[in-house]
């Protein structure tokens, strides 16, 4: 029964609504349900609220890119846009492009590249600024949406479904993206 709502729950909650393959978390389910019902369960953490759409979707991006230049980098643009993030800033931060991405872009991007790259003085200083702006809870929003961003594409590579890099579209139209220059493999 378990496996069974599962697999309803990836279709009705990824695949359909997003067109993404999500055929290796189907056989993580096969192979152990408890463990993909809890691995989901922390990829789910990351509350929403409390950091502004545009930052999370910053933070989610440069995690997911961190691993990732295909498949799962283009359902974290979808998911970003379906959570009110603007394409525009989408745009921007799959550009590293910091002056068109406006301000909680540019800092949820800030802070989630110098927390990846260890830059000690760079994260505090973001850091500083996000409990500035959004309070105590907005750095652990940013710092979930980081890790947890990273954490599909990490299953997936390691599972043997990785794939090359791939187009990614933004509201339909191709976006050019740069990983990271600190997190280029």
């Amino acid at each position: 029964m378990l496996k069974w709502l599962l697999h309803r729950q990836i279709a009705a909650s990824v695949e359909r609504p997003f067109g993404y393959d999500a055929g290796y978390f189907h056989e993580v389910v096969e192979a152990d349900a408890v463990t993909a019902l809890k691995f989901a369960v922390v990829t789910g953490l990351a509350s929403r609220r409390h950091a502004p759409a545009e930052a999370m979707a910053a933070a989610g991006l440069v995690g997911t890119l961190a691993e990732d230049c295909g498949p799962c980098t283009q359902i974290s643009v979808d998911i970003a846009l379906a959570g009110g993030a603007s394409p525009e800033a989408i745009r921007a931060i799959l550009a590293g492009d910091l002056a068109a991405m406006g301000p909680d872009a540019a800092l949820g991007y800030r802070f989630a590249t110098a927390t990846l790259a260890r830059d000690l003085e760079a994260s505090d200083a973001a850091r500083d600024e996000v409990v500035a702006r959004w309070g105590k809870r907005g750095p652990i929003a940013l710092a979930m949406a980081l890790t947890t961003a990273r954490m599909y594409p990490t299953l997936k590579y390691a599972l043997g479904h990785g794939r090359t890099c791939s187009r990614v579209t933004v509201a339909g139209e191709a976006a050019p993206f740069a990983r990271p220059l600190s997190l280029a493999a």
